[in-house]
């Protein structure tokens, strides 16, 4: 399943508390769609499925559909913070081929 790296982790918690948004849960899934095929989908949600996959990183729940969880086995969120990258990234070892955007992928 996907983990979050400390840094990510660190930014979602921020990013919650600057929306005083504790209680969400940070939502991550695959959509059809894209230049690749698929992209990835990334976003605060309370709305939690007793089916969906619930993890936790510290302070930061993450939920992942039933659909996306094998397509995400493996794969890492990290966020970079550099004058040449900026953002969250995700690495994942099920995708063939990605797109210059980095959020679609086959």
């Amino acid at each position: 399943m996907i983990t979050l790296t400390d840094t990510a982790a660190k930014k979602v918690a921020q990013l919650l508390a600057d929306e005083g948004a504790q209680d969400l849960a940070l939502r991550v899934s695959v959509k059809s769609g894209g230049c690749s095929g698929f992209s990835y989908d990334m976003y605060f949600d309370g709305d939690i499925a007793a089916d969906d996959v619930t993890l936790t990183f510290g302070d930061v729940k993450v939920v992942v559909d039933p659909a996306s969880a094998p397509m995400l086995e493996g794969a890492s969120l990290d966020f970079k913070d550099s004058l040449t990258e900026q953002g969250f990234a995700i690495s994942n070892p099920n995708a063939t081929r990605s797109c210059g955007c980095g959020k679609s992928f086959s």
